[in-house]
């Protein structure tokens, strides 16, 4: 074949394929529809925890005037949030990246801000928060803040991520649980043993898929997740283990943890969208402008950073990042992720944002927005199929998380380690994300030793001054109990 013959092949080769191909850029990522469908599923049933879980977070809060949110009210707009920020985002970025709930936000706004203002006054300020994030997008702060990040931390951020999803699975397992003593603050199941059928449950998974996955069977990870909820609703059906936790507030430490693998009595629900609009602005004349402020700072810093460090990773872990760790349509997404907080303002179903739970469907093979479809499509199913996800308990899930945190490690490998003024910052990225809870504190601990420690072993001409700028804002965002306090 000549030259020319073979130019006008590869021209027309694109042309050949469908036009789903081609707007998702599939073939051309390496993957096919079929693990586009299955990466979809997988992250959908590794995230549909929350459609429980951050109900009973937001409804477990009573605000300033003694008023809290309705359980399925919640559990309605949170599956609606994530099905369509979920959808918009693969459309728009034709990146595998699923949305939901934030964890950190809700549990911020349910412990530590409606006992200062309304809920609807709450959620005002998860819209402000998200319109501010739209704002940095759109002018390009938030990308040349993303440029100005070294390659080491952001390299550091994904191990760091991985890691935070793996713990995030051993504890929601109880294969670690708290001892409830100074130390160690953390042991081994129940008393040093692992005592539940629950967790034996959630270490068979984790084998069975760990050796599908090392086999390179198709489908591995969704095969180990359906296997062990069958298994789960199974044993739960002939010894009835029961939840961990009571209505009445009696305490099974054999039983399962979030929800309990069995056949719902009641399979289709109408969702209760009521709490859509529930938006008010008055929390700046409620508590001052300075205190408002500061609670919009807090969920801004937090919003921004789990965002970046997230979509760092899972592109990463994808294999969409270039040598700087950029990925493609890099500022629609950072936009984009930015409308998900006001959507989830605007819905009452808090921030919505970028999920490391979509690192499982990325192990299962998906690498564009056409995963996002599948998974957005599910959420909204799950409006009205609210009851179905409650068979897959979090043991299984569990499973999913720590062999994507293992896969997600991998990426340490591209880091020299053996420049200290390097190493000292990325170990405690990495570190202080899990063993705080909270990848933003462990993106603060990185930025701000990566700037002392560089700068005072004389290498302060290498970083960036928006770096600087940035680090400065991580002290204050640490300090930030201190500050509230002496405002008032």
């Amino acid at each position: 074949m000549s030259t020319a013959q073979a130019s006008d092949t590869a021209a027309s080769a694109p042309e050949g394929r469908g036009p789903l191909d081609r707007f998702f850029e599939i073939t051309k990522r390496g993957s096919t529809p079929g693990s586009e469908v299955r990466g979809g599923i997988v992250t959908f049933v590794t995230m549909a925890y929350i459609v429980i879980l951050n109900p009973i977070i937001l409804s477990g809060g009573v605000d300033v005037d003694g008023n809290s949110l309705g359980f399925g009210q919640v559990a309605a707009v949170t599956a609606l949030t994530a099905g369509v920020m979920t959808i918009l985002f693969g459309l728009v970025t034709r990146l595998p990246f699923a949305f939901a709930a934030g964890l950190g936000i809700n549990s911020f706004l349910a412990v530590s801000v409606v006992g200062q203002v309304t809920w609807p006054e709450a959620m005002g300020l998860v819209v402000i928060n998200g319109l501010i994030i739209v704002l940095l997008a759109a002018t390009g702060l938030r990308r040349m803040i993303f440029d100005a990040v070294p390659l080491a931390l952001k390299t550091a951020i994904t191990v760091g991520i991985g890691l935070f999803i793996a713990f995030i699975g051993f504890v929601d397992s109880g294969f670690v649980t708290a001892t409830g003593a100074s130390s160690p603050p953390v042991g081994l199941g129940v008393e040093g043993s692992i005592a539940t059928v629950p967790a034996l449950l959630f270490v068979l998974t984790l084998l069975l898929t760990g050796v599908l996955m090392a086999r390179k069977v198709k489908a591995g990870l969704l095969i180990g997740l359906v296997t062990g909820t069958v298994v789960s609703v199974i044993v739960e059906a002939i010894w009835n283990i029961g939840p961990r936790f009571g209505a009445d507030g009696t305490e099974n430490p054999g039983g399962w943890g979030l929800t309990v693998p069995e056949l719902p009595s009641q399979i289709v629900s109408l969702p209760d969208l009521s709490l859509i609009g529930q938006v008010s602005f008055g929390s700046f004349e409620r508590i001052g402008v300075l205190a408002a402020t500061m609670l919009v700072f807090t969920l801004v810093f937090t919003n921004f950073f789990d965002a970046m460090g997230t979509m760092t990773g899972l592109s990463r872990e994808a294999g969409l990042a270039d040598a700087k760790g950029d990925f493609p349509r890099l500022r629609s997404a950072l936009i984009v992720e930015g409308v998900g907080a006001v959507a989830g303002g605007v819905t009452s179903s808090s921030s919505n944002t970028v999920f490391i739970e979509s690192g499982s469907g990325i192990g299962e093979g998906a690498r564009t927005g056409l995963a996002n479809v599948v998974t957005g499509a599910l959420f909204l199913l799950a409006m009205f199929f609210t009851p179905l996800t409650t068979i897959v308990p979090s043991e299984i899930a569990a499973a999913a998380l720590v062999i994507v945190g293992a896969l997600m490690m991998a990426q340490i490998r591209h880091i020299d380690l053996t420049d200290l003024s390097a190493l000292i910052p990325v170990f405690l990225t990495v570190t202080v994300m899990p063993l705080t809870y909270s990848i933003a504190n462990g993106i603060g601990a990185g930025f701000v030793s990566w700037v002392v420690i560089r700068s005072l072993s004389g290498k302060a001409r290498e970083i960036s001054p928006l770096l600087w700028i940035v680090a400065a804002g991580f002290v204050v965002f640490f300090a930030r109990g201190p500050i509230e306090a002496a405002l008032g």
